[in-house]
């Protein structure tokens, strides 16, 4: 899950605004956020205390000691602790251009009136009510905008409407639109904009296709993703990588081991007393043929086999082939091979899956690969449980192959479901000697 925006708060008074988004951030208003540091340019803001309260990280940064480098330790300090929102809550210092263009649309300010009227340089404190009240309108309130270069001229996020009554002093006019605008709209933009930013970066991880993930981001939390083949090679390079595993939810499904027998591995009965339906559980899952390693989740490992020996190729073999026929389900068939040669290997990973709900027609899809160090790609039957099961959808996925058998199938094993999880085994080839490491996980023992 993506992590929460982190803010950092700008102050220079009581705070008051700081309060409301504490306060915000422990009832749950503010989710999408939190509230990492609080900034102040003076040592005596009564705001420090409420964060210190809080729990909260505090910096005190003073102009004259900083003078024209002001702006360029506030930005050294916010970048250190990776704030992404930046609020203004009655920070009494105007930044320079340099610093806005460094967080664009990053830093949001609440400012005491309806922006566009009695805002600007000067504009601030007290003052905004006194104009207020001495060009005798009848409506005031708060705005939260964006920051830019020009003072109070960002792009407007939300406003609030403050009535203005007979007898109103300006101090009882800033205290009712705090109470009534400022500390009602500063949590709730603040809000908007971290859930905002939050989206973007989730739909940057979306995006970014070339990332290897772990086999807990892959497997662990997700209860059924079917039967599964993982390819690829160790992050070292020395080692190509196969696994497969199997799942199952129904008794018949789960009354299943594997079997190694001459470095072949096969699924057989756990209790043949049991056993259903074997047409679809029992059958050879690896097997090799010449430099050929073949792993798939059907008996389809043999009509590969058969091709081979007949010359032809994995994808002739496959296109005699389709999904498993347990509607509604329509299983897809998975299958891979690994072709060794040279002090390496090269790889290809089929699915065939049915064209529609009524499994009119049989889709295949190949995809072929030249391994590279620490990826590995996993194919499975499932994208979820359901009812019906809906199919692997899209490409292979990337997952990270580790340099240790005994690391990896740890991973794998301990990230399948736990009730579902039935099988697993996990081959390493070493690419100059040819010696394999196996080791296979039966939950059925």
């Amino acid at each position: 899950m993506t992590e929460k925006t982190k803010i950092a708060v700008l102050v220079s008074g009581g705070g008051t605004n700081l309060q409301a988004l504490i306060d915000a951030q422990q009832n749950g208003a503010l989710k999408s956020g939190e509230i990492v540091l609080v900034v102040s340019n003076r040592t005596s803001a009564y705001a420090l205390e409420r964060a210190k309260k809080a729990g909260i990280e505090t910096a005190v940064l003073l102009r004259r000691e900083y003078g024209e480098r002001f702006e360029d330790r506030l930005i050294e300090i916010l970048r250190e602790k990776k704030i992404e929102l930046i609020i203004m809550a009655g920070f009494l210092s105007i930044l320079d251009e340099k610093f806005t263009r460094a967080f664009p649309r990053r830093i949001i300010n609440v400012h005491p009136s309806l922006i566009p009227s009695f805002c600007g340089k000067g504009y601030y404190g007290l003052r905004v009510h006194e104009e207020a009240l001495r060009y005798g309108v009848k409506v005031t309130g708060a705005t939260v905008h964006y920051v830019n270069e020009i003072t109070d001229g960002g792009e407007i996020i939300s406003q609030k409407a403050v009535e203005i009554q007979t007898g109103d002093t300006p101090e009882i006019l800033q205290e009712r639109v705090m109470r009534q605008a400022e500390w009602i709209l500063l949590p709730a933009a603040a809000e908007k904009v971290s859930k905002e930013i939050m989206e973007r970066k989730e739909a940057r991880k979306a995006m970014d296709i070339y990332k290897i993930n772990t086999p807990e981001e892959l497997i662990a939390g997700n209860s059924y993703v079917g039967r599964g083949i993982v390819v690829g090679k160790t992050q070292d390079g020395k080692k190509a990588a196969a696994a497969y595993f199997i799942m199952g939810r129904s008794e018949n499904s789960r009354n299943r081991i594997f079997v190694e027998k001459n470095g072949e591995v096969f699924t057989q009965p756990y209790d043949e007393t049991k056993v259903k339906d074997p047409s679809l559980i029992i059958y050879a899952a690896i097997r090799s043929f010449e430099n050929d390693l073949i792993v798939t989740n059907g008996n389809q490992t043999d009509t590969i086999c058969d091709f081979l020996k007949e010359g032809k190729t994995f994808s002739e073999a496959l296109a005699t082939r389709e999904f498993e026929p347990d509607a509604p389900n329509l299983t897809p068939r998975i299958s891979a091979i690994l072709h060794f040669g040279n002090g390496d290997f090269t790889y290809e990973m089929s699915i065939l899956k049915s064209a529609d709900a009524q499994g009119s027609a049989c889709s295949r899809y190949t995809f072929s690969y030249r391994p590279l160090p620490g990826l590995g790609h996993f194919l499975h039957t499932y994208v979820c449980d359901g009812n019906p099961i809906p199919s692997f959808q899209g490409e292979p996925e990337r997952m990270t192959v580790d340099d240790e058998i005994d690391v990896f199938t740890a991973r794998l094993w301990n990230s399948l479901d736990p009730d579902n999880k039935i099988s697993l085994y996990v081959r390493y080839i070493d690419l100059a000697t040819g010696e394999t490491e196996n080791r296979l996980v039966n939950k059925n023992v």
